[in-house]
């Protein structure tokens, strides 16, 4: 995983410049204000330091359509660039209104990182650890801004501190950051698959996750190409095949799945029941909360998962390791991969395709898989001539290891071949995308329990029991099934490409589901009291004591402020790296349950602290310990979470759109939360107002409670699938 991690945290540069770039305009004002006489113009010194805060508003309109369209990559290298030019624009600035000009292009980058670094972490990181790289831009960001109150901090000690030099600073880590993007980050694999672009996206693959098998999740990124979907729960018990073959019953073989193992005899199917998994039970029955028709039926559907989540902690399949290519070519060739046309076009004579000897990764009309006839395993139902290519059984039998399609978090991928009888009595067929994930309990058909160990291959009595997501392949077109296409894949992704993000995908219900979740989530953060927290601490800790001890030591006011704001991020860092290690492990969910109840503690105590009397020492030292506990808790959850979320919940090919509406409901709430602080402060105190954002702290606890489900370690494509589930049990219970 050491590729995946490096990416991220060459990605997070962003937000460390972003960071730097808050800091060092909160000390280098005050320089400004004397040097251009603004000190009787609050006004243009206010928009000096808001002008960021606009830039990155105006941007975060068009960045995720743009990305959709021209990259993640491009887009951060864009983001470094407007980070470099507005540094070298700041240390020029002869006036202020070109200082505004430099500040709103500074704005712009710091909107594009904010939007796009928790993005393309999301779509580079495995499903294990994914929550612990997106914490990553809280950490460096915090880390930006504690290197910044340093700097500042030893800028202010000189005899003529240059509010020029602090700005400029910046032009060095953002070149750094320029260097990075250009000549280290990978463009999205997600993003690739989308533009059709497969070796690429291999290839990339191959990178982040550090070995050639990338079969299972190249299928998967395909898979999550679609929109919405009818998405059911179906469930099965897997086991080798002669356990479930029933001579004397040929209907139960009928919805059989047929795996294949890496030993010679082994292969594994699976066959649909009923009652024997907790996700399905969820699914029928719903729990005890959701009988009051409060909590969101997706919060328990994906409760019923990480119940009974296998701790595996790898990549590789927890069902069966290798069974096997669904659709490879017959023959005796080994290959492990059959996703490019480019490389099928090599193959030789071997090789059939409507296609011809044009193929490219821009040729929309070639398919994804080869369309080679091949005669169906005899032990399945069968589809109409061709439709599933026969498995690799020379390579197989000898033992040698497939492509594997495991998907991460204990999920698997398949395929299976349905059918039905259409309106004019024929049968009709089709593919059925299937993701599996095993059930917490293994046992025999003879009712003793085993085990399986990490990825090996049961003995011949083990029976696995599963629970499905059953739903239609991304890239399944019936009007191509005369043309007798091999694998669920019909056709090439680049031709979904061509129409690109729809505005009406963001009313398909899961999608719309998901936007829910994600702009309630953000503006319960910016309303939680994070900005009037900042905003005071200044004050708190004067009062504590802080400023005149420091003072004492022979430093001015202005030093003495950001040390003090130098040591309160420093705190930070710490805390943030625990959240790290729990993102994954508590997860998201309950994080932000068991940090809120603390936010609000602490702002009550805060209230209590300016309401009532205790002598000067014990309120600012209990005020003190209630701020310093505020941000190391805000900072473990509601700090990073909502824009972790933002990042998995929303399908590929409208995830950049889908986020960009997140971002700006997060700047627009920043831009309210920060203009009406003082005025509030005037009007209720600041006992009112730190009341206020308690209220909305327990609000947020609700919100968490009843709507946000956990999502560590699930494939975002799994997440998409159970947001389009979830929004059918929604409107089942609303129905109800």
């Amino acid at each position: 995983m050491s590729g995946a991690v490096l990416v991220a945290i060459a990605a997070a540069v962003g937000n460390l410049l972003q960071g730097w770039d808050n800091a060092t305009i909160a000390g280098s004002i005050l320089y400004i204000k004397k040097e251009m006489k603004l000190e009787t113009q609050p006004t243009v010194e206010g928009l000096i330091v808001a002008m960021s805060l606009i830039g990155a508003t105006l941007v975060t309109t068009c960045s995720g359509a743009m990305s959709d369209y021209l990259g993640r990559r491009p887009m951060m290298i864009i983001s470094s660039i407007l980070y470099f030019v507005s540094s070298l624009v700041m240390l020029w600035s002869p006036s202020v209104t070109i200082l505004l000009f430099a500040r709103l292009l500074d704005g712009f980058g710091v909107g594009l990182a904010v939007t796009l670094v928790p993005l393309y972490i999301s779509e580079t990181a495995p499903p294990e650890i994914r929550g612990l790289l997106n914490t990553l831009p809280q950490f460096t960001g915090s880390a930006g801004m504690f290197f910044s109150y340093c700097m500042v901090f030893g800028m202010s000690l000189m005899k003529a501190p240059s509010w020029r030099l602090m700005l400029g600073v910046l032009s060095i880590p953002s070149l750094v950051y320029f260097v990075l993007t250009v000549f280290f980050l990978p463009e999205s694999p997600r993003w690739l698959v989308s533009k059709g672009q497969m070796n690429e996206a291999k290839k990339v693959l191959q990178r982040l996750r550090g070995r050639e098998d990338v079969a299972g999740e190249m299928a998967l990124l395909v898979e999550g190409l679609g929109v919405g979907g009818d998405t059911a729960i179906e469930e099965y018990i897997i086991a080798p095949g002669n356990e479930l073959t029933d001579e004397e019953d040929p209907l139960a073989r009928k919805d059989q799945i047929k795996l294949y193992g890496p030993e010679q005899g082994i292969s594994w199917v699976a066959r649909p029941v009923t009652g024997q998994s907790a996700i399905g039970l969820v699914s029928r029955h719903g729990s005890m909360a959701n009988q009051t028709g409060l909590v969101d039926p997706l919060v328990t559907l994906f409760g019923s998962v990480h119940e009974k989540l296998p701790q595996t902690g790898s990549m590789r399949s927890t069902l069966f390791p290798h069974f096997g290519s669904m659709f490879s070519v017959g023959g005796n060739q080994p290959r492990n991969e059959d996703w490019d046309e480019e490389s099928l076009a090599r193959e030789g004579e071997d090789y059939v395709s409507d296609a011809g000897g044009g193929d490219s990764d821009d040729n929309l009309q070639s398919p994804l898989i080869s369309r080679q006839t091949t005669s169906l395993d005899k032990d399945m139902p069968a589809p109409p001539h061709g439709s599933l290519s026969s498995m690799r059984q020379g390579s197989l039998m000898q033992g040698e290891p497939t492509g594997s399609t495991g998907i991460g978090g204990g999920w698997q991928l398949a395929w299976k071949w349905s059918e039905r009888e259409g309106p004019d009595g024929k049968k009709e067929g089709g593919f059925k995308r299937i993701y599996l994930h095993k059930e917490g309990g293994l046992g025999s058909m003879r009712g003793s329990l085993v085990s399986l160990p990490g990825g090996d291959v049961a003995t011949e009595n083990e029976v696995v029991q599963a629970a499905a997501l059953v739903s239609q392949p991304a890239l399944y077109n019936k009007d191509l099934m005369h043309q007798q296409p091999v694998g669920p894949a019909m056709i090439h992704p680049s031709e979904t490409a061509a129409t690109g993000p729809s505005w009406s995908d963001l009313f398909e219900p899961g999608v719309k589901h998901a936007l829910i979740v994600g702009v309630g989530i953000q503006i319960l953060q910016q309303f939680s009291g994070i900005n009037g927290v900042l905003y005071y601490t200044p004050q708190i800790l004067e009062q504590a004591g802080v400023g005149f001890l420091l003072s004492n030591l022979g430093l001015g006011s202005s030093s003495a402020s950001f040390l003090i704001s130098a040591v309160t991020t420093l705190l930070m860092l710490p805390c943030i790296a625990v959240a790290m290690r729990l993102m994954d492990i508590s997860g998201r969910r309950a994080l932000l349950l068991s940090t809120i109840p603390v936010l609000v503690v602490a702002l009550v105590i805060l209230v209590l602290g300016s309401l009532v009397d205790l002598g000067s020492t014990v309120n600012a030292s209990i005020s003190t310990i209630s701020v310093v506990v505020y941000f190391c808790c805000f900072v473990m959850g509601f700090g990073p979470i909502p824009n972790i979320l933002c990042a998995e919940i929303f399908p590929t090919r409208v995830r950049g759109l889908c986020i960009a509406i997140c971002a700006l409901t997060f700047w627009i709430g920043d831009i309210i939360v920060t203009y009406t602080l003082p005025v509030m402060l005037n009007s209720i105190g600041l006992a009112g107002v730190f009341g206020m954002y308690a209220l909305v702290c327990l609000i947020a606890w609700v919100f968490v409670f009843l709507k946000v489900p956990e999502t560590k370690g699930m494939p975002l494509e799994v997440i998409i699938e159970f947001f389009s589930l979830g929004a059918k049990q929604t409107d089942a219970v609303r129905n109800n």
